[in-house]
């Protein structure tokens, strides 16, 4: 009879700690309209006193360069799902930070791509620290990453980052930093005079929805859009963007490090096509990539050489010529509070979702080379979206490309009209809410008037 006290007060003492615990983790989704929220008038008022660009003194000069980041030991692979902390064991190919820097006498912008799945946060606020060191700021840093699963890891603290890229090594952050530092310095010495052009092939055939299954949807942004830098002596260097989801190495086949095919891709380029290629995720929230091959490199191979081909039937069309137009606008970007669901529509409280992810700050971007304009955001943009910012670009008679990863990550931006969808991206990756994507298109098209 005693030991049955002893067990229903353990037992009542249980239930009131589970009580008590989500009393104060949990709390009902907060579905009041962003406009109506005091982050949207405090962005709003950041995006008004963005200041205009200095006036040009000379036309644009660039200057590009690649530093193998790959570390010498195994580290945990980045890339979500059964991958989590699982090491790669070979080296299939090797990693790169990259770097495309510009300057037209007042301003001088860098461009910097990554060979991992996302520009990982820890690493943005090592870059604000130090890139002094190569005589830029952030606000002069666009970032992209391309997006590769079966990357290097390690680069995030916490428990989220633990399931996302691995176990935690400060290493590795200071490894990708300097490579950025490295990069950016080389491209900074190389600086001459270049003629710029843009271009841009459609490859919707080989991508589609991972959310289709779940209910109507629209179609997604399938372009491979292409900025050609070509120097006097003839040597160019190609920024491209496309929206494939980079999972071409299947989740169970995480014993490689690789850049999947983007790399395969920017390595025929950089044989036929052109000097330097830099590839960005582009808007890939939503998609998955259309390959065939019985083997993942075998799906690689063809894939990468299907958009190579695109894309080397459309560069000896793109026209060149000298521009001066050079400036970037970043938008500090505030957030509703944490709104990861867990049970129906209750959500984990921001103390909570901090403690086991981080509190890291995030930035729209905006970028104008000439007459192409690129938009940044941190987080995996929906191709879905795109639509609608054309009839802005083809008014203001300008290209636009617009890209993951800028910089912080915030998870999955996907229409809003899919918020209660039971999907991956909707519920699970959507860390901040409802009304987002109502909220990121109003801010983006707030940086393509003010830059345009």
């Amino acid at each position: 009879m005693k030991l049955v006290r002893i067990f229903l007060k353990f037992l009542l003492g249980l239930v009131l700690f589970i009580v008590l615990f989500l009393a104060v983790s949990l709390a009902p989704v907060d579905d009041t309209p962003y406009r109506q929220m005091p982050y949207y008038a405090q962005t709003k008022q950041r995006l008004a006193q963005l200041s205009p660009p200095p006036i040009a003194k000379r036309t644009i000069r660039a200057g590009w360069s690649k530093i193998n980041i790959t570390p010498p030991y195994t580290t945990p692979t980045g890339g979500y799902g059964v991958r989590r902390g699982h090491h790669w064991r070979t080296v299939s190919d090797s990693i790169y930070a990259r770097a495309i820097v510009l300057d037209n006498g007042a301003t001088r912008i860098a461009v910097v791509g990554l060979d991992l799945l996302i520009t990982p946060p820890t690493v943005t606020e090592s870059l604000k620290r130090r890139l002094p060191e190569v005589g830029l700021r952030w606000e002069n840093v666009y970032m992209g990453a391309i997006h590769s699963h079966n990357s290097v890891g390690g680069w995030a603290p916490g428990l989220v980052g633990g399931l996302i890229a691995g176990s935690y090594d400060e290493k590795i952050v200071m490894r990708i930093t300097d490579g950025v530092l490295a990069a950016i310095r080389n491209a900074q010495a190389s600086l001459t005079p270049v003629r710029i052009g843009y271009g841009q092939t459609d490859a919707s055939d080989y991508i589609t929805s991972r959310i289709a299954f779940s209910g109507p949807t629209r179609p997604l942004d399938g372009q491979i859009r292409l900025l050609k830098l070509q120097k006097q002596d003839s040597t160019s260097a190609l920024l491209l963007t496309f929206a494939g989801h980079a999972t071409l190495f299947d989740g169970g086949n995480g014993d490689f490090l690789s850049r999947d095919y983007p790399g395969s891709l920017v390595d025929r380029l950089e044989k036929k096509s052109t000097d330097f290629a830099l590839f960005m995720a582009g808007a890939v929230g939503s998609t998955a990539p259309k390959a065939r091959g019985k083997t993942d490199f075998q799906e690689i191979r063809n894939y990468a050489g299907d958009l190579a081909r695109r894309i080397e039937q459309t560069v000896p069309q793109i026209q060149t010529r000298p521009d001066s137009a050079l400036s970037m606008l970043t938008l500090p970007l505030g957030l509703r509070e944490p709104h990861p669901r867990v049970i129906g529509n209750w959500r984990v409280r921001p103390w909570l979702f901090y403690a086991i992810y981080g509190d890291y700050p995030s930035d729209l971007k905006a970028l104008r080379i000439g007459k192409t304009i690129l938009l940044g955001t941190p987080c995996d943009f929906s191709g879905e979206l795109v639509a609608d910012f054309k009839p802005l670009a083809n008014r203001k008679g300008i290209n636009l490309m617009i890209t993951s990863f800028d910089g912080g990550y915030i998870g999955y931006v996907t229409p809003d009209r899919y918020y209660n969808r039971k999907t991956y991206e909707t519920r699970d990756m959507n860390w901040f809410g409802p009304y987002n994507g109502a909220y990121f298109e109003e801010m983006m098209m707030g940086l393509l008037e003010k830059i345009g």
